[in-house]
């Protein structure tokens, strides 16, 4: 059993210590909006914050979750800067198939959350290694620019 603080619910979680967080929050809890891509943590479609950093949940332990806050796209848009980049998806109608955008809005919120007004630098380098194979990345690095205005 792992015990793990999953958007504000505590879970004890029937998963061997080592199974990567991405399973234990979607075989074992149910939460199914962050999605597996590559399990190497090299597309982001399995974006997760872990205590408010935007971690790959398939390249890291259930047990690394331990004691730390865990929060998925089911509950980002709780926060001021999650609800900012969902609004700005919405309005924007970022989404093409959809399959990327947690991790997208993930990693987006993550950093709004550490840089209110983002440079386009800081945008590459929170969104580096987070694909979309629709290339929506226009449509992205628009809307993280008109969720800053809201965050």
């Amino acid at each position: 059993m792992v015990a793990l603080n999953v958007n504000g619910t505590h879970y004890d979680v029937d998963v061997d210590p080592d199974t990567p967080l991405l399973w234990a929050i979607r075989d074992g809890i149910g939460l199914t909006g962050t999605k597996y891509g590559c399990g190497i943590a090299m597309c982001g479609a399995c974006t997760v914050h872990v205590d408010g950093r935007a971690v790959r949940s398939c390249s890291i332990p259930a047990s690394a979750a331990v004691g730390r806050r865990v929060t998925t796209i089911e509950n980002v848009g709780a926060t001021r800067a999650g609800k900012a980049v969902q609004t700005a998806w919405e309005k924007l109608d970022v989404v093409q198939c959809g399959y990327c955008q947690s991790g997208q809005i993930m990693s987006a919120a993550a950093l709004l959350t550490e840089k209110p007004k983002p440079t386009d630098a800081d945008i590459d380098a929170a969104m580096a290694g987070n694909v979309c194979r629709c290339a929506t990345y226009v449509r992205i690095r628009a809307a993280i620019k008109s969720a800053a205005g809201g965050a």
